[in-house]
């Protein structure tokens, strides 16, 4: 049996706002196993980036549990969650978050530097997975001298290199064309499969939720539909 990746018991995220407080979650349960490829999907407005920076501890729920594996975050301190975050969580984010300064190497083996990982060390561990990924020959390009496409691989290599238990994914194709969109998915199932990474999407994106293993769709702040694949059914 795989372990728990993921797991939410009645979250609610409630935004006070006048005249009407907003409920962004509404009572969202669920589980996500290690090493499993899943999408929230939705409208906009439907609660799956809420959801998603939650399960991030980058947002604390107005009530309800979250667990990272068999670690409960929500009554978690801020220094233990930025701790939590830097030694378990990987995050994409569908505007790249590169440091422009930094060359796409330099970028990459961030949150190795952050853990304190030898560059030698780091600098290996990037390598191969650019080779991976298709980057090798960028590791010295900055962001600004790279196309949407790579500059978003960039950002996943940096999410993945220190071997996360999970990978949160804010609509990662959001910006990219069908092709670039195509070559990052076919990137990240090849992570999943040869490294057992799991991946949680938020998207609204049909590439996306055609590739995941399972499709949860969120309206309303609410689960209205989880379904599961029995195999991706995109590039094998």
């Amino acid at each position: 049996m795989r372990k728990t990746a993921v797991r939410t018991t009645d979250v609610w995220k409630i935004y006070p706002q006048e005249p009407d407080p907003v409920e962004a979650v509404r009572g969202v349960s669920l589980q996500v196993e290690t090493g499993d490829f899943v999408a929230m999907a939705g409208p906009s407005g439907s609660g799956k980036t809420t959801m998603l920076n939650l399960i991030g501890g980058l947002t604390r729920p107005s009530r309800g549990g979250i667990w990272i594996g068999d670690r409960e975050i929500t009554e978690m301190s801020d220094k233990a969650l930025a701790q939590l975050r830097l030694e378990r969580i990987g995050f994409v984010f569908q505007s790249y978050n590169l440091l422009p300064v930094l060359t796409a190497l330099e970028n990459a083996e961030f949150t190795l530097l952050l853990r304190g990982v030898a560059k030698d060390e780091r600098r290996r561990k990037v390598l191969e997975l650019f080779h991976k990924i298709g980057l090798e020959g960028l590791e010295e390009r900055k962001p600004g001298k790279l196309s949407g496409g790579q500059q978003q691989r960039v950002a996943v290599a940096r999410a993945v290199v220190a071997d996360p238990a999970l990978i949160l994914a804010d609509e990662p194709t959001a910006n990219l064309d069908s092709t670039a969109s195509s070559d990052l998915l076919d990137v990240m199932e090849q992570l999943n499969r040869d490294q057992g990474t799991t991946f949680l999407f938020s998207t609204h994106d049909p590439r996306v939720m055609e590739r995941s293993r399972r499709l949860i769709t969120l309206v309303d702040g609410q689960i209205e539909s989880d379904k599961r694949r029995n195999h991706f059914s995109g590039s094998p």
